[in-house]
Formats: C-alpha cells, sequence, structure tokens
C-alpha cells in the first residue's frame, strides 16, 4: 500500500516509517522540521529513512498548500504530527494550530483521496488527565493544553468515521522510550547528564509518579497491527502501552545501572499538568489486535544508551 506518515523525521513516527517499509508498503513521510527540539535530531533521523528509502517531503499542515505536493492515491494515513509534552515555551495558540487546525487540514486532504482504507490519528495517554489508568470508555479530563487540544484532534478524526465519510481510529500512546527519543524527554535527559556529568532536572514530587514506560517497538507493533483490521478498529480509540508501571526513580536507577555512572540530581519546582500516574489498560488492544508488549525497562534503556553512544559519543 502507500502509506502518508506525518511527523515523519520525529521519534515515533521514524520508526514507525521503518517499519512500514520493512513490511513492503511504498512510505511517505510528511515533516515541517520545526524547532520545537533540536533540527540536529530530526535530520539524523531523516538521514535513517532515507538510507531505507523513505524520503520525507517538507511541508506544513497548518497550510493547505501541503496538499499539492501529496499523491492522491494514499490507502493509508499514520498521522504523528503535533505540538507535543507540556514544555513552558509553548503557548496555547501552538497547541491550537499544531493540533487542531493542523488536523482539520489533514482530514480535508483524507476526504479526497479515493482508495483511502483508513485515517490512524495518534493520541495520547494525556487525555485522559492526571491519573491515565482508565479503560477508553472514560470521560477524559485533560489537565494541560497539550491533553485538551490532543483530545480535540481525535475528535475531529472520529467525527468522520461516526458521519461515515471515511474510516478512522485513534490509538492513544503512553510513554514511549527508545532510540529517537526527544532531547527534552526523560531517558534521553537521563542519559545525557550520566555521559556530559550534568545535573538532571528532578521536578518536585515527580519521585513518586507512576508511569507505563513502553519501548517504542512495542508500541510500533501496535500502530502497524491495525493494518488488516480495519473493520475491527473503524471508529475506535484503543489504549497502547505496557501494563507495567515504573517510578521516576526506577527509570533513574535503569540508566545509572546500564551505563555504570551516578547521575547527579537538581531538584526544580513541578511542572504544571504532568501526570502523576498513567498505567496502560490494554484489554481492548489485546482484544481487537492481539497486543502484547514484552519489552523490559531495562531492555529499552540500554537500546537507547546504545543508540545516543553510536550518534552522540
Amino acid at each position: 500500500m502507500k502509506i502518508l506518515v506525518t511527523g515523519a523525521a520525529g521519534f515515533i513516527g521514524s520508526h514507525t516509517c521503518e517499519r512500514l517499509k520493512s513490511l513492503g508498503h511504498e512510505v511517505i513521510g510528511l515533516d515541517n522540521f520545526n524547532d520545537y527540539y533540536s533540527l540536529e535530531l530530526k535530520h539524523l533521523n531523516e538521514k535513517a529513512l532515507n538510507n531505507k528509502g523513505v524520503f520525507i517531503i517538507k511541508s506544513d499542515l497548518r497550510d493547505n498548500a501541503f496538499a499539492e505536493v501529496l499523491p492522491k492515491d494514499i490507502n493509508y494515513i499514520f498521522h504523528f504530527a503535533a505540538q507535543p509534552g507540556i514544555s513552558a515555551s509553548s503557548t496555547f495558540e501552538d497547541y491550537f494550530n499544531n493540533n487542531i487546525i493542523a488536523t482539520k487540514n489533514l482530514i480535508d486532504y483524507a476526504l479526497m483521496l479515493p482508495n483511502l482504507k483508513l485515517m490512524v490519528n495518534i493520541g495520547t495517554s494525556s487525555i485522559y488527565g492526571l491519573e491515565a489508568t482508565f479503560p477508553e470508555s472514560i470521560a477524559p479530563q485533560p489537565a494541560s493544553h497539550y491533553g485538551v487540544t490532543k483530545l480535540a484532534a481525535e475528535q475531529l478524526v472520529l467525527q468522520k468515521s461516526r458521519e461515515k465519510l471515511l474510516q478512522s481510529c485513534s490509538l492513544r500512546l503512553y510513554s514511549v522510550i527508545g532510540p529517537r527519543e526527544r532531547p527534552e524527554k526523560m531517558y534521553t535527559k537521563l542519559i545525557m547528564c550520566a555521559f556530559n556529568n550534568t545535573e538532571f532536572p528532578f521536578y518536585q514530587g515527580s519521585a513518586s509518579h507512576l508511569r507505563s514506560f513502553t519501548y517504542v517497538g512495542d508500541i510500533v507493533d501496535g500502530i502497524v497491527s491495525v493494518i488488516g483490521n480495519e473493520a475491527k478498529v473503524n471508529g475506535e480509540i484503543i489504549n497502547l502501552g505496557t501494563e507495567v508501571e515504573h517510578t521516576t526513580q526506577d527509570g533513574i536507577d535503569a540508566v545509572e545501572q546500564v551505563i555504570g555512572q551516578s547521575i547527579k540530581i537538581n531538584h526544580v519546582a513541578a511542572r504544571a499538568g504532568d501526570q502523576l500516574r498513567t498505567k496502560a489498560n490494554i484489554d481492548k488492544a489485546r482484544q481487537l489486535l492481539n497486543y502484547n508488549p514484552q519489552t523490559t525497562l531495562l531492555e529499552g534503556v540500554k537500546a537507547q544508551v546504545e543508540w545516543y553512544k553510536a550518534n552522540f559519543l
């Protein structure tokens, strides 16, 4: 099939492009290469994709001109592109334009595709709110602009399924770790601090935060498993992640164990909207997609450390 992946130069998007290519699909990437985080990392991801025959079109979903450079024979869309996280440097307008307006524009393009089998929105556990331990049927209570706008984007996509204008689903991802993780995320920062002997910013209260740290390979397993299951997933919201919980301190301990280096800690003020607990309820993913993540935290950290060493040391 011919598959469009938005946000293709990003962490999970780039891994998904590689997997789809390995499965024999023709993959077209789209990314606006914004500077929310290091362009060096995005271009590193792009180079890895180019080496495997996947090329990224530089265009912006906030500008409808992107539709003019994309083909009209796309069979699948995986929509990763978004304004991520809860960074204090991101304004509400950033989240609104990148998550809502961009998604609406992509939907308008999708509605023009005569051979589209499925549009897959990549959602987030932040939609649930400060506690994310629930099945998909629970009422969302997002506690950040990120969560609110990602919920709106998700509903815009699913609206078209309800109207029977296209087939779509939304996959709510939990905390993802592994090679190519964004530089402001926890494990990349821990690894950088360990190798550079610098201080890790430890947010107040986060020692007891619980997370479903899921290896990116396990997440991609779930993402690509929707292919061939269009009738099952159409109109559905599906959680993807691991049921195993770890604290922030567990993560620090894992990085120190793998690298063999103690990490200096700098205690800083808590972040507004930071989730207190995430534990993926994946009963629905098991039932619909036979989803079964297996990678342990230590295995994921080892893979991420090896990637970091190969590319930055």
